[in-house]
């Protein structure tokens, strides 16, 4: 069993090698360990899993909620050569071929990632990049602290545009379901 160590790339085959009961996840090679969710960031992605999977019973997507891997590939790479898995908290898939070995292998439809302070720079800054350059077409930045959400689809450019930004009372329309919307009351009122 090996230890992540700086200065070193790391790929999905070390990847296998950490111990199981750590969450990890590596972005562009660099390995990050996860820090365990306050009860309220519990909360929260309850009340949108439970939203999701309540509208995708019976249709061909799946949602899933940390820990779940996805691994991003890139350049037709091998499962082993894979550098970068993250643990989004939650994802949408609709392509179940890419459901292989610990998670999913390819670009997930949606992404949502409840940030904070400690995931603050992974989710505003590497994940950001990561998505955007990855193609996952909807991308969602939950702020527990604050009550907001902000929503990236991407655009015609391959490239996020400016978020589309929700509080706590807003209803937020999904771009990759054009007839589903989740209700931010619940999401933020299971916690003071």
């Amino acid at each position: 069993m090996s230890f992540p160590e700086e200065n070193k790339i790391y790929t999905y085959a070390d990847y296998l090698t950490w111990p199981e009961n750590e969450r990890w996840e590596i972005i562009d090679g660099v390995a990050y360990m996860q820090s365990a969710p306050k009860w309220q960031h519990q909360s929260i992605s309850s009340e949108l899993h439970r939203q999701i999977s309540n509208y995708l019973l019976n249709k061909l997507c799946r949602v899933f909620a940390a820990p779940f891997d996805v691994c991003l590939i890139e350049h037709n790479e091998n499962d082993d050569d894979i550098s970068n898995i993250v643990q989004p908290d939650i994802v949408i898939v609709c392509d179940e071929t890419k459901l292989r070995k610990t998670g999913y292998f390819g670009v997930p439809d949606l992404i949502i990632e409840i940030s904070s302070p400690s995931t603050a720079k992974l989710d505003r800054v590497l994940k950001f990049n990561r998505y955007e350059k990855a193609g996952v077409q909807e991308y969602w930045i939950v702020d527990p602290d604050g009550k907001y959400v902000n929503v990236f689809t991407l655009q015609e450019n391959k490239r996020y545009g400016r978020p589309e930004s929700y509080t706590e009372e807003d209803i937020v329309q999904l771009s990759i379901f054009p007839d589903f919307t989740v209700d931010l009351i619940p999401v933020f009122g299971g916690y003071e």
